[in-house]
């Protein structure tokens, strides 16, 4: 992306080094602090491994807004979203927020219709669909 050209995150002109960046959802980074929260736990009696207030409100967080808890949900979802050739903060935002709707995901991520690459709303609806399928089951 050239600096002339403005920003819009609805079409997917971000700067290049957030298009290659390796984002998580928050289910992930749930799993993540999780591990680390064990792993803390186990080294209580250290006051040098004594977890800040920061470390347990972004657990709070990510636990709260995590649509999935199950790690092998979670491993799916990343896997279904990954299919569809979705840059890395879409699929994100899709596993964040579970749109309902082929609209609703539109609304939200709008670049899934409007770049190189569009879906068409069969598309949108059946990614939609196995994502609805993971959550019931899971």
């Amino acid at each position: 992306m050239s600096a002339e050209e403005e920003e819009n995150a609805a079409e997917l002109k971000i700067p290049d080094e957030f298009l290659k960046a390796k984002c998580l959802m928050n289910c992930e980074v749930s799993l993540i602090l999780e591990h680390k929260y064990e792993q803390l736990q186990q080294m209580a009696d250290d006051p040098m491994n004594q977890m800040s207030q920061v470390f347990e409100k972004s657990l709070q967080y990510v636990k709260r807004f995590s649509r999935y808890k199950n790690p092998d949900a979670v491993r799916q979802v990343r896997e279904i979203l990954s299919r569809y050739q979705l840059a890395e903060f879409e699929l994100c935002v899709l596993g964040n927020l579970c749109p309902e709707t082929v609209e609703e995901a539109i609304a939200m991520v709008p670049s899934i219709k409007t770049r190189g690459r569009a879906h068409d709303d069969e598309a949108i609806e059946k990614m939609l669909n196995d994502l609805s399928l993971i959550k019931k089951f899971e």
